[in-house]
C-alpha cells in the first residue's frame, strides 16, 4: 500500500511539474529580460521581500535598467534608469494608475468598487476635489487650521511645569500630529467644543489612534494580499474608525474641511450605503496620517541628533517669529503662506529626511500590449496586464547623486546662499527627478503641498514651546524595512524623548536648547 501510494504521489509531481513547466511564462522577442526564481508561482517574492532595494541593485547591474521579476504571482517590469521616470509617467494611454489604486483601496477598506461603471463617472467627480480643496486659497484654509488646531493640542497636552518629562519620541509625535490632524480634516465633536470639555475630546482620539495605529499595523499584510478576515484587530479596527466617520455623526461636528464636506456631498449624491461611505472617509484618514506620522517623526529626530541642523532650524523659527511681537508661551502664533515658504532651512531637513526614510514603488498597469521607449533609446515590449515598477530609493540612496547616500546633512538641499537647490545630477546630467517621496504624473500625492505645511508647522512650534534632547542621541535608529513599497519608513523602534515647557518667554530669547552631545 504504502509502495502504490508513492508511485502515485511521483505521478502527479510528475505531472504537476510537466505542468508548470508547459504553462510558465516565457520572454518573447522584444520583451525585458526575465526573472523567474526556481520557486513555482511566487517567483523571486522572498528575495524581493527582505531586501527590495538589495534585489533591484544586484539585479540591475545582472540585466541592465529595465528587466520583469515575478513577484507575488504577479509580473513586475522595473524601470531602474533615472532618465526614463518620465517616459513611464507619461505613459497615461497605455499605462494605468488609477485601476490599480482603486482596486487596492476597495481591496484593503472594504468600499465599494469605484471601477464599476456605475460609479466610474461620479468617482471622477469625487477624485478632481482632491486639486479643488488642496490647491490655492483651499490649502491656505487647511494649512491655517492644521495650524490653529496643532496649537490648541500642544496647549492642552503641554505641562506646565517646568520638570523634564520622558516619553518615545514616536509616541509623542503621534499624538500630537494625529490628533491636530484629525481634527483639522474632521472637525470637532459639538460636544466638547469648550476647554472644560476638551477631556471627552482627548479620550477619543485617544481611541482613534490606537485604532488607527492596530489598522496600520496590518497593513503590509493587507497590502501583500492578506485578506482582512484573517487580521481580525485590523479589521475591528478599521470598522471601529468607521462608524465614528459616519455620515450620521460627521454631521455632528462643526469646522469640517471643505475637501471632507464635499467628498461626503458626492457620496451621498452616488447613494453608497452608510458603512460604506464611512470606510472611504477610514481610507481618507490613512491616506493623511500613514505618511505624515512618521515623516514627522524622522525630522525631528533628525532635527535633535545633528547639533549643526537643530541650530540653523531654531535660528530660522527665532527668525520668523521675531516679527510677531509674541510675549508669552501661551499667545497665539500666525504664519502665512509667505512665512512657511520663507523657511528653506526646515524644508531641506524635511527633503533630507523624507530622502532617507521613503521606500514607495510607484506602479502602472499596462492597459495594452505596446512598447515602452527609454531615454536612451532602448526599447521594451510589455504585455497587458503586467504591472510597470518605478522605485525611487534607487535615486534617493545613489552615492552619485547624493553623496554619502546614508548620511543625514540637514543642507544637502540648499545651495550655498542658503536658498533651495534643485540642482542633482547622474553621469553629468541634470535630473528632474531626483525626490520622490510623494510619487509623479497620476500617482503624485495631491495633498504633498499640506503635508509639507504642516511637518514644517509642527517642527516650529515644538522647537518654540519646548526644551527637547534625546536620551541616546549616538544611538542608531533605521526604518523598518518590513514596509518597504509603501511610502516613509517608519522607525524600527521608539527613541526615548526628554522635554519640559520652555522657561523663555519672548523670541529674543528663544535659545531653543538641546541639551547633551546631539551628534
Amino acid at each position: 500500500m504504502a509502495t502504490f501510494l508513492v508511485i502515485v504521489t511521483m505521478i502527479f509531481l510528475a505531472i504537476w511539474i510537466v505542468w508548470i513547466c508547459g504553462h510558465s511564462r516565457k520572454r518573447r522577442t522584444g520583451e525585458p529580460p526575465l526573472v523567474t526564481g526556481w520557486l513555482p508561482f511566487i517567483g523571486v517574492t522572498l528575495d524581493y521581500a527582505a531586501n527590495p532595494l538589495g534585489f533591484l541593485r544586484e539585479t540591475q547591474k545582472k540585466y541592465g535598467n529595465v528587466f520583469t521579476c515575478r513577484i507575488a504571482w504577479k509580473y513586475f517590469t522595473f524601470v531602474t534608469d533615472p532618465f526614463s521616470f518620465s517616459a513611464v509617467v507619461r505613459q497615461s494611454k497605455n499605462l494605468d494608475f488609477q485601476k490599480f489604486a482603486v482596486d487596492f483601496s476597495h481591496r484593503v477598506f472594504g468600499h465599494a468598487d469605484f471601477s464599476a461603471p456605475v460609479f466610474s463617472q461620479s468617482y471622477k467627480e469625487v477624485h478632481s476635489i482632491f486639486r479643488q480643496t488642496l490647491q490655492g486659497p483651499s490649502l491656505q484654509q487647511l494649512t491655517e487650521t492644521m495650524l490653529g488646531n496643532l496649537q490648541m493640542v500642544l496647549e492642552l497636552r503641554l505641562p506646565y511645569e517646568h520638570n523634564w518629562f520622558e516619553e518615545g519620541l514616536q509616541s509623542f509625535t503621534n499624538r500630537i500630529m494625529f490628533e491636530a490632524g484629525f481634527l483639522t480634516l474632521f472637525g470637532k465633536d459639538a460636544r466638547f467644543l469648550h476647554a472644560d470639555d476638551m477631556s471627552g475630546t482627548r479620550i477619543c482620539m485617544q481611541k482613534a489612534v490606537q485604532d488607527f495605529l492596530a489598522f496600520d499595523c496590518a497593513f503590509p499584510a493587507l497590502a501583500a494580499g492578506v485578506p482582512i478576515c484573517l487580521c481580525a484587530q485590523a479589521w475591528r479596527a478599521r470598522e471601529a474608525l468607521a462608524k465614528e466617520l459616519l455620515h450620521d455623526k460627521l454631521h455632528r461636528r462643526k469646522c469640517i474641511s471643505d475637501l471632507i464636506q464635499r467628498r461626503m456631498d458626492a457620496f451621498d449624491r452616488m447613494h453608497l450605503d452608510e458603512t460604506g461611505k464611512a470606510r472611504t472617509h477610514v481610507c481618507m484618514l490613512w491616506a493623511s496620517q500613514a505618511n505624515t506620522l512618521p515623516a514627522a517623526f524622522w525630522s525631528l529626530y533628525y532635527t535633535l541628533r545633528s547639533v549643526d541642523a537643530f541650530t540653523a532650524a531654531c535660528a530660522e523659527v527665532n527668525k520668523v517669529f521675531s516679527g510677531q511681537l509674541i510675549s508669552n508661551q501661551d499667545q497665539r502664533i500666525s504664519l502665512s503662506r509667505e512665512q512657511l515658504d520663507s523657511m528653506a532651512v526646515l524644508e531641506s531637513i524635511i527633503q533630507e529626511a523624507l530622502r532617507l526614510s521613503s521606500a514607495s514603488i510607484m506602479i502602472r498597469v499596462a492597459s495594452e500590449d505596446f512598447t515602452l521607449t527609454l531615454d536612451s533609446g532602448q526599447t521594451a515590449a510589455l504585455r497587458k496586464g503586467d504591472y510597470i515598477a518605478l522605485y525611487p530609493q534607487l535615486i534617493h540612496l545613489d552615492p552619485e547623486i547624493y553623496p554619502n547616500p546614508t548620511e543625514f546633512k540637514y543642507d544637502r538641499f540648499l545651495d550655498d546662499d542658503g536658498q533651495r537647490k534643485s540642482n542633482f545630477f547622474k553621469n553629468e546630467r541634470r535630473l528632474k527627478h531626483f525626490l520622490l517621496p510623494f510619487g509623479s504624473g497620476a500617482s503624485e500625492c495631491p495633498g504633498r503641498f499640506f503635508a509639507v505645511h504642516e511637518i514644517k508647522q509642527f517642527l516650529a512650534l515644538t522647537l518654540w514651546h519646548y526644551d527637547l534632547q534625546l536620551s541616546d542621541p549616538d544611538a542608531t535608529l533605521v526604518p523598518d524595512s518590513t514596509r518597504a513599497g509603501l511610502g516613509i519608513l517608519p522607525p524600527s523602534r521608539d527613541v526615548l524623548l526628554r522635554y519640559r515647557r520652555k522657561t523663555n518667554t519672548t523670541t529674543e530669547q528663544l535659545g531653543c536648547e538641546m541639551e547633551g552631545d546631539g551628534k
